[in-house]
């Protein structure tokens, strides 16, 4: 079984799918990146895959197509040379902007000889409802028709296939110029049945359109273009395009630690990462993709209601209830279970929540001068319930179970709730609020100077009176509660990286006993802002080199890297990685250049 990074991602804008560096398709959920998979042997060996390769022994290597999500991988046998191309069709003519809205949620896959003569193997293994469905097969005037469940999958390929029970194969050898192609065709049971694409002029068109979309987002030429370049292309990839939603990452219960039970649902988009998530869209793509992503936060709010929390996350479509259930047929990734769908943490109380969405609409301030009543009114009543609710306990940003405590990133959140609130009173019609908030503010900031600080260990804590770490207490800098060279910020950022640091390229865990758990990639990418806000840019520079070459060979980062043996962990791609590796450049370039961040 593949290892994390062995997988590329596919993406059409609406769904994903992640394909192995043995051209296996081993997770695929059309029509969106939270519904049930087709393929998902990632997860277990009854979840389906979809496999072409050449029969014998190869050796292979791989790349994106320039400015693309299309996958090229490139089989080296004895007798030839394979290439394999890979996309999830994005809709006919769609470019620029437009991409993604008509996917039409096909699976393309083309291969064809480049050199010498290739046998190829093919065997198509679906397997609806994450494995729960084994499917019936039949061999139809327009192509192999899969059904099962409430799916429908149409094959149309140009080679001969053979039905085997509920499995599609194919043998076949080309030689050079010769060419194949597949295209994998997904509706609901209740869709009508279309004639199937052309899959070479798909996969052309696919292309353009990626390639389209680009162009229009070359704007950054700080450091680290390349790398910020391929994170856009990803954070694209992850965005559903009906709404703007950014989806955490592409899979589900892929571990935090091999073997164990932190195995979490992030195929949603998070409130909580709000802030993080537009600036990297301000900065590596444009503003296009960072209203869209405003707006859909707001329009998922609703109105905020004052006796009930305000949500952390929401569906890809703006659905509130995320209720967890386990799946108990699939093993899991290397064994870890168990395999979840549905994330609970939809109910928890985070109040970082209310700075995320208000230092969204600071980033967007020029663009904020028409806003609507609603709009003013939810940013309002934001800023009210930070002023209301500060003292209270509330889960955290690393969405731990254990119960409620007064964590310091969520009081630094409020506080930043209630400063950019003032900031952008004006232009909210709240300026009868500002005396409340600002009073509110005082009280806040004069409480985390006190309780979150420990003189003893001379470090800011994660929790009041608390003496464990937490390295989200590194964003104090970042969002301007105190200057990066303040004496007390150095001494904190000392201690993080001495009590939680693993090695000495920069890699750290989350909290203090985090045990066994990886090294979470943000984290690092959090540490790096930290340093060159405290003109420790040649450090930051090292650490954030040492961290990005952590990716896989395709640029692709997850959630985590195993300290114990330095394989990248947790769910993939990792949005928030991306987005860390973004802003983290974005910081270095502004401080070498001598512009305020």
């Amino acid at each position: 079984m593949a290892v994390i990074s062995d997988y590329a991602l596919l993406g059409d804008c609406q769904g994903a799918a992640l394909v192995s560096s043995d051209g296996s398709v081993d997770w695929w959920c059309p029509p969106r990146f939270d519904a049930p998979s087709i393929f998902a042997r990632l997860l277990g060996s009854a979840g389906g895959f979809w496999s072409i390769r050449p029969l014998g022994p190869y050796t292979t290597s791989r790349h994106y197509l320039d400015g693309t999500m299309v996958l090229r991988t490139e089989f080296h046998t004895q007798s030839g040379v394979l290439r394999l191309t890979d996309a999830l069709s994005l809709g006919a003519g769609e470019r620029g902007h437009r991409i993604g809205y008509t996917s039409p949620h096909v699976l393309l896959r083309q291969v064809e000889v480049v050199a010498g003569a290739v046998e190829v193997a093919i065997e198509v293994a679906a397997r609806p409802e994450y494995g729960l469905v084994s499917p019936t097969v039949a061999e139809t005037p327009v192509g192999i028709e899969i059904s099962g469940g409430g799916d429908r999958l149409v094959l149309a390929a140009d080679r001969d296939l053979a039905v085997d029970g509920s499995l599609v194969t194919g043998r076949f050898t080309l030689a050079a110029g010769d060419s194949a192609v597949f295209a994998l065709h997904h509706r609901r049971a209740a869709d009508p049945l279309t004639v199937p694409i052309d899959g070479r002029a798909a996969l052309r068109d696919t292309v353009a359109a990626w390639q389209s979309w680009d162009h229009l987002h070359q704007d950054y030429q700080g450091a680290y273009r390349e790398q910020v370049r391929r994170s856009a292309l990803v954070l694209q990839a992850l965005t559903y395009q009906p709404t703007g939603a950014v989806i955490a990452a592409a899979t589900t219960s892929l571990p935090e630690e091999v073997g164990g039970a932190a195995n979490w649902d992030y195929r949603f988009g998070w409130l909580r990462d709000g802030s993080f998530t537009l600036k990297a869209l301000w900065v590596a793509a444009c503003p296009d993709e960072a209203h869209r992503f405003f707006d859909w936060m707001a329009a998922s709010m609703g109105s905020v209601d004052a006796e009930d929390h305000v949500p952390i996350m929401f569906g890809a479509g703006g659905e509130r209830d995320l209720t967890e259930h386990t799946l108990e047929h699939l093993e899991g990734y290397q064994g870890s279970r168990p395999v979840r769908i549905g994330n609970d943490a939809w109910q928890q109380k985070q109040l970082d929540v209310l700075g995320e969405i208000l230092e969204c609409a600071w980033v967007l301030r020029n663009e904020l001068a028409d806003l609507s009543p609603a709009a003013s009114g939810l940013l309002r009543s934001l800023a009210d319930r930070a002023a209301d609710s500060w003292r209270e306990r509330d889960a955290g940003i690393w969405e731990g179970r254990e119960g409620e405590r007064h964590y310091l990133t969520s009081k630094l959140m409020c506080w930043v709730a209630l400063d950019r609130a003032i900031k952008l009173a004006q232009a909210m019609d709240a300026e009868a609020h500002v005396p409340r908030w600002s009073q509110a503010m005082k009280q806040l900031r004069a409480a985390i100077l006190t309780e979150g600080w420990s003189a003893e260990a001379r470090t800011f804590t994660g929790a009041f009176g608390s003496d464990h770490l937490d390295v989200g207490v590194l964003v104090m800098s970042t969002v301007g509660f105190l200057p990066g060279d303040d004496d007390r910020v150095l001494a904190t950022m000392d201690a993080i990286r001495r009590e939680l640091g693993v090695g000495r390229d920069g890699l750290l865990q989350r909290w203090t006993g985090s045990g066994l758990e990886g090294a979470f990639i943000i984290c690092s990418y959090v540490l790096v802002e930290a340093l060159a806000l405290a003109g420790q840019v040649d450090e930051a520079k090292r650490i954030f080199e040492s961290v990005t070459a952590r990716a896989n060979d395709l640029g692709l980062l997850s959630e985590e890297i195993d300290h114990r043996d330095g394989n990248l962990i947790g769910n993939f791609p990792q949005a928030l990685s991306h987005i860390g590796l973004i802003n983290a450049a974005w910081v270095i370039d502004q401080v070498q250049s001598g512009s305020k961040p």
